[in-house]
């Protein structure tokens, strides 16, 4: 290609991006290789079309994540039950029944009819002498369920405890059914976040929803509680990545300013697909109609495949330019945007110019793993800290959702009330959390919460009182679930921000696997669980004060950064004081316009190449062979 030329650098402040013209044609070239941010501003930020994309197609696919975490909570509810005695099923009056076979237990500090003790007496005899039952013989021992159980139906048709027997020794298997439905979560997560990153957002969010809908179909139609939990399983494979890819989907469609408020779309979407399933669990008694109506709706998300458009921004970073430029020229057209003739042309040649740039820095870097997040004290401590809440956030969301229809009282209402008490909590979050600071935002959201079910336990017999407890421990929870990832991915260091983020949110996804089992324990006592997770959040709130305050805060980049930030931090500072806006004096790296002496035009030939070393803060300009 000719003799070689020598780069001459053009110094550029760090902060910049330099506008650099092609055949006289400006393009955006920016730090990062492929900066998509930088290309919306040329198709829109957040237009039309981002707006149709996320209102009718991504925030109802989140939805079935929602319905196919908690649908199993009452597939498998318990219900009122004691022991069946055939002999005395002649006899219509069912309170006399259970005088006469059923004894009385102690159980939440209130007397109640036992659910698999009987009394051992000839009941052929009393069933003979009824009505006249002045002469029977006095109630002999107790002894379990001889024949079996008797089921209230008045709320529930059939659930898989009825159908199955799953009372007494066997009452523990509901709740293995929840265990493992989490212990698939977990699997499923790692193997489809694998998916999401190499096959694409698209092509797995459709892998995930037809696996989801053929384990949840076939879930009606299990036969034996093995298979049953076999589906349950598959379901769970599922149920956190099917919302993560439209989450991710929507994140990446829009700049850096609107991912925050999609951030806080996406999870009212949730929260309205556990109001909707409070609605479903209302009308469908039965479990196996109910395992179609949670499953079968979600089948026309198939009609998807049109207009769900695969993320751009992962096609760019795989070079996948054709596709990519489809999308882009119909993000434009409905944006209301034009681009040049040439600008895919020109896109691909600074995504050349800069992998060859990152191809050779990544020959250089050092490799990161999960030890150094743990070899200095300060960020050993922040790591710990942080994976601690996260496990106390999950644990006790998931917790107190599933603890919702326990409650006593209604049921479907409780747990109707425990997905409406969420949308309150975005109004204020945001401006508390811009106002307060990430770290008292959460403090106070999980200090709130977790008070509210600790007094529960002065409560106990005031089922209304402790619904309204319950509902305020359920909106501090879900506070502080939306601002945990946020504090946590501005305090772990980019160079390691991804292995702390994934290292707190698997740990953290042990809770679901836990939780049950707390949830267990409230068989006999019923606030015990909501006084262990009241604990966990007051617990959580109190360590969080240990963070540093992460508002108005530069993200730390290295490991020093990372060790360095929150040095000073007090146990008890104040809440941030806002940073002021820029005033128009202000400097050029302050404020982040762009000056004309940042500015820098330059007609470069098709085998010229722009690279931007971030270490010296300068632009070259190279010959590419």
């Amino acid at each position: 290609m000719g003799r070689s030329v020598r780069p001459q650098p053009v110094h550029l402040s760090l902060y910049v991006r330099a506008f650099i013209t092609f055949d006289r044609e400006p393009i955006t070239i920016s730090r990062s290789i492929m900066d998509f941010d930088a290309i919306l501003e040329d198709v829109g930020v957040f237009g039309r079309y981002q707006k149709l994309v996320i209102y009718l197609v991504l925030l109802p696919a989140v939805i079935p994540c929602g319905f196919h975490a908690y649908a199993q909570l009452f597939m498998a509810a318990d219900v009122r039950h004691w022991c069946r005695v055939p002999e005395l099923e002649q006899i219509e009056d069912l309170e006399v029944v259970k005088n006469l076979s059923i004894p009385l237990e102690l159980k939440n500090d209130a007397l109640q009819y036992s659910s698999c003790s009987m009394y051992d007496r000839n009941y052929s005899y009393l069933a003979g002498i009824y009505p006249y039952l002045e002469d029977a013989e006095p109630p002999g021992e107790i002894v379990p369920c001889k024949s079996g159980w008797v089921y209230d139906k008045t709320v529930y048709k059939n659930t898989v405890v009825t159908e199955w027997n799953l009372v007494c020794q066997k009452d523990f298997y509901p709740t293995l059914g929840l265990v493992l439905l989490a212990v698939g979560g977990i699997i499923g997560n790692y193997i489809f976040g694998y998916l999401q990153d190499t096959l694409g957002r698209k092509p797995s969010f459709f892998i995930y929803l037809l696996i989801e809908s053929i384990f949840g179909v076939a879930t009606a139609f299990a036969q034996n509680y093995p298979v049953w939990i076999i589906y349950r399983i598959g379901v769970g494979f599922t149920v956190p990545a099917i919302m993560a890819t439209p989450y991710v989907l929507a994140i990446e469609l829009v700049g850096p300013r609107c991912r925050t408020l999609c951030t806080i779309l996406s999870n009212i979407a949730y929260s309205m697909g556990l109001i909707m399933l409070a609605g479903v669990v209302y009308l469908v008694r039965d479990w196996r109609h109910l395992a179609l109506a949670t499953t079968l709706p979600f089948v026309c998300f198939f009609f998807y495949i049109w207009p769900m458009p695969e993320s751009p921004r992962w096609l760019l970073a795989r070079g996948q330019f054709e596709k990519a430029e489809v999308i882009l020229k119909n993000m434009a057209r409905i944006n209301g945007k034009s681009l040049p003739a040439n600008y895919m042309v020109q896109l691909r040649r600074k995504y050349e110019s800069d992998k060859l740039k990152q191809d050779l820095e990544r020959e250089k870097a050092r490799k990161y793993g999960v030890l150094d997040l743990f070899r200095t004290p300060n960020l050993r401590k922040k790591t710990v800290i942080i994976t601690f809440i996260w496990f106390t956030n999950t644990s006790v969301y998931v917790g107190l959702s599933y603890y919702a229809p326990v409650l006593g009282g209604d049921e479907f209402l409780n747990f109707f009330l425990a997905g409406i008490v969420e949308l309150p909590t975005y109004l204020f979050l945001w401006p508390a959390m811009e106002r307060l600071g990430r770290r008292w935002t959460l403090c106070m959201s999980m200090v709130v919460g977790g008070v509210a079910c600790l007094t529960t336990f002065l409560v106990q017999h005031e089922t209304y009182v402790t619904l309204a407890l319950y509902c305020v421990g359920k909106m501090g929870i879900s506070s502080s679930f939306v601002v945990l990832p946020l504090m946590a991915s501005e305090l772990y260091p980019t160079v390691v921000r991804g292995l702390g983020m994934s290292l707190s949110s698997v740990l953290g996804m042990l809770g679901p696997i836990f939780i049950p089992l707390v949830n267990y324990l409230g068989s006999d006592i019923m606030v015990l669980p909501l006084i262990i997770m009241g604990a966990l959040l007051v617990a959580g709130g109190i360590a969080s004060l240990l963070l540093p305050e992460t508002l108005n805060q530069h993200l730390p980049q290295t490991l020093e950064d990372g060790e360095k930030m929150g040095l000073d931090t007090e146990f008890c500072c104040s809440p941030p004081v806002k940073e002021p806006e820029p005033s128009k004096g202000a400097s050029c790296r302050r404020c982040g316009d762009y000056c004309t002496c940042q500015v820098v035009n330059v007609t470069l030939t098709e085998n010229v190449a722009a690279v931007i070393d971030e270490a010296s803060e300068t632009v070259e300009f190279i010959l590419v062979k």
